[in-house]
C-alpha cells in the first residue's frame, strides 16, 4: 500500500507542478525537482528505484512519441547538423569528459567515468522549451535540438552500456565493440521497425473485418514501445533504438489514413497525458532521489578521497563547464563546417552569429533521459559486489541536472531574445495547392456518392440539392486558395473574422447545452455527445 501511496502523491506533484510553473513563471522542470524533495522530506519515504523497471516503464513510450512526433522534413534538411551534434559530439563527451572525471575522481573506475560521461550526454528538448516559454525558441533551432535529442539518447544510452559492460567483465576490444555496436544499432532498429510494421498491418487486417474498437487501436499504440523494446533487449540488442525506430516508422504507417478519425484524436489526447506524466514523473523522481543522495553525500564524498563534502560541487561544476565548453567548441566547428560546404557549393556565406552557438550551447540541458539512464546503472557486480561509484556518478549526473536547468533558466531566455536563424522556407503555396487538391477529390467523391444513393430512387432532387450544398463549401475553398496574391491579405483577414464568429457561436451552443443540462431539459449522455461535437469543431478553428 505504501508503493501506491507514494505513487499517487509524485502524480499528484506533477499535476500541481504545471500551475505553480505558471504561477511562479519559473521553469516547469525545477518547480517538479522542488516538489519531489519537499515529498520525500515532509510526506513519503524515499521510493526505491529497481534501475531495470524504471527504464522500461519511462523511456520507450517517451523516445517512441519523440520518434514518431519529430518533422521528418525538417529533420532531413538538417540532418548533417544533427548527426554532428548527436553522434560525432556524444563520441568527444564520452571520451572527453570521461578521461576528465577519472583525473579529478580516481577512485572512480574508467568504464564508470565513461558511462557517467555517456548518461551526461544527452539532451533534453522538453526542458528547454519550459525554459524558453518566455522566449520561443526559433522553428529551426528547435527541429534541431529535438533531432539531436531523439538520436543522441539512443547513442548516448548506447555508449553507457559497453561503458558498463566493460565493468562487469573488464574486458573492452575495440574490434569486438565495434562488431557489437553495429549489431546492436542496426539490430535494434530494424527489430522497432518490424514490430511496428506487424502490428499495424495485424490491426488493420482485424479492423476491416470486424470494425475498429477506438480503445482497443489506443492501448495498441501503447503497448508497441514496450513491445519494441522488450524484443530488442531478448535478443540483445538496443532496446532504446528499437523504441525510437517504432516510432519513427508509426509515423509513416500513419500517412496511410486508415485510421478513424475519433480514434486519432483521442489517441493524441491521450499519448499528450503520458508524456506530461513520465516527464513529470522523471524530474519529480529525482528530487525525490535528492535528499536520499544528500544524506549520502558524506559517505559519497569519501570515495573521492577527501572528507568536506563542497568538493562534490566543485566536481559537478567541473563536468558541468567541460560539458558546455566541448558542446561549444563542437557548435563552432559544425557551423564553419556548414558554411565552407555551403561556399564550396557556390552559395553566399552567412556571418557566423556568435549568439546562435552560445545558444545552441546553453539549449545543451540535461533531463529526462539523464536522470532514468544513471539510474539504471547496476546494483552489484557480477561477484555479487557493490557496484562502484554507483551513489557518486548517480549524485553527479543529478548535480548536472540541476546546474544545467539552472544556467539555461538564467541565461537561455535573454540570448535568445531578438535572435534571428536563417528564414524558413514557405510552405503555403503547397498547402494551398494540397487543399485545392483535396476539394476536388472531395467533390468527385460526392458526386460519386450521390448518384450511387440516388440509383433507383424517385426523389432525385433531395439528393442532388443535398450534394449541390456539400460540394458549394468545397467550390469556395478552391476560389479562396486561387485568387492573386494581392488578395491574399483580404482573404487572411476574412479567414479570421469567420474564425472569431464561429468561435463565438460555437461558445454559444456550449453554454446553452450546458444549461439546458442543468436545468433537465436534455439528457445527460446527449448533452455530453454535443457537447464533444462541438469541442472538436472549436479544436479545428483554434489549432
Amino acid at each position: 500500500m505504501s508503493s501506491v501511496t507514494n505513487i499517487l502523491f509524485l502524480l499528484l506533484a506533477v499535476v500541481v507542478s504545471g500551475a505553480l510553473a505558471r504561477f511562479t513563471r519559473l521553469p516547469l522542470p525545477l518547480v517538479q525537482i522542488a516538489l519531489g524533495a519537499g515529498i520525500a522530506i515532509s510526506i513519503v519515504p524515499t521510493v526505491e528505484l529497481e534501475p531495470e523497471i524504471f527504464f522500461l516503464l519511462f523511456l520507450p513510450p517517451l523516445l517512441f512519441l519523440d520518434g514518431w512526433r519529430i518533422p521528418k522534413d525538417d529533420l532531413l534538411r538538417d540532418r548533417a547538423a544533427v548527426l554532428e551534434l548527436a553522434i560525432g559530439l556524444v563520441v568527444l563527451t564520452v571520451i572527453g569528459v570521461g578521461w576528465l572525471i577519472h583525473w579529478m575522481i580516481p577512485a572512480m573506475p574508467l568504464p564508470v567515468a565513461f558511462a557517467l560521461a555517456a548518461v551526461v550526454s544527452p539532451t533534453d528538448p522538453i526542458a528547454v522549451s519550459a525554459i524558453a516559454a518566455r522566449a520561443p525558441i526559433p522553428k529551426r533551432m528547435m527541429h534541431i535540438l529535438e533531432g539531436e535529442s531523439l538520436l543522441n539518447d539512443a547513442s548516448g544510452l548506447v555508449c553507457m552500456r559497453f561503458a558498463v559492460a566493460a565493468m562487469l567483465t573488464g574486458v573492452f576490444v575495440v574490434q569486438e565493440a565495434i562488431v557489437t555496436f553495429a549489431w546492436v544499432a542496426l539490430g535494434g532498429i530494424a527489430i522497432g521497425v518490424v514490430v511496428t510494421v506487424v502490428v499495424a498491418r495485424g490491426k488493420e487486417w482485424v479492423s476491416r473485418r470486424l470494425g475498429e474498437d477506438t480503445s482497443a487501436q489506443i492501448l495498441i499504440s501503447l503497448l508497441i514501445p514496450f513491445g519494441a523494446y522488450l524484443a530488442a533487449e531478448h535478443l540483445e540488442c538496443s532496446g532504446i533504438l528499437a523504441a525510437v525506430a517504432a516510432g519513427v516508422t508509426m509515423s509513416f504507417v500513419e500517412q496511410s489514413g486508415r485510421t478513424l478519425a475519433i480514434t486519432r484524436v483521442r489517441r493524441a489526447a491521450v499519448w499528450d497525458m503520458i508524456q506530461f506524466a513520465a516527464n513529470g514523473m522523471i524530474f519529480v523522481l529525482l528530487g525525490e532521489q535528492m535528499p536520499g543522495l544528500w544524506d549520502k553525500a558524506e559517505e559519497t564524498v569519501r570515495a573521492t578521497g577527501h572528507a568536506e563534502p563542497w568538493w562534490l560541487a566543485i566536481y559537478v561544476l567541473a563536468i558541468s563547464v567541460a560539458l558546455a565548453v566541448l558542446r561549444f567548441v563542437w557548435v563552432w566547428t559544425s557551423l564553419r563546417f556548414t558554411l565552407f560546404r555551403a561556399v564550396r557549393r557556390g552559395e553566399p556565406a552567412p556571418k557566423v552569429n556568435w549568439r546562435l552557438v552560445v545558444a545552441m550551447s546553453l539549449a545543451g540541458v540535461r533531463g529526462a533521459i539523464t536522470l532514468a539512464g544513471v539510474l539504471t546503472l547496476p546494483l552489484t557486480l557480477t561477484d555479487g559486489t557493490p557496484f562502484p561509484a554507483r551513489d557518486l556518478a548517480i549524485f553527479l549526473a543529478a548535480g548536472v541536472i540541476l546546474v544545467s536547468l539552472v544556467v539555461a533558466s538564467v541565461g537561455l531566455p535573454g540570448v535568445l531574445k531578438g535572435l534571428e536563424l536563417p528564414p524558413e522556407p514557405s510552405h503555403q503555396q503547397a498547402v494551398d495547392q494540397a487543399r485545392v487538391a483535396a476539394a476536388h477529390a472531395a467533390i468527385r467523391a460526392i458526386e460519386s456518392e450521390q448518384h450511387a444513393m440516388g440509383e433507383g430512387q424517385g426523389d432525385l432532387d433531395v439528393y442532388t440539392d443535398a450534394s449541390a450544398r456539400v460540394m458549394e463549401l468545397y467550390r469556395q475553398r478552391i476560389d479562396s486558395r486561387t485568387q492573386s496574391l494581392e488578395a491574399t491579405e483580404a482573404h487572411s483577414k476574412a479567414d479570421q473574422i469567420e474564425r472569431r464568429l464561429r468561435l463565438a457561436g460555437l461558445r454559444a451552443e456550449r453554454e446553452e447545452l450546458f444549461r439546458r443540462a442543468r436545468s433537465r431539459e436534455l439528457d445527460d449522455a446527449l448533452a455530453r455527445k454535443l457537447v464533444r461535437d462541438i469541442d472538436l469543431l472549436e479544436a479545428r478553428y483554434t489549432g
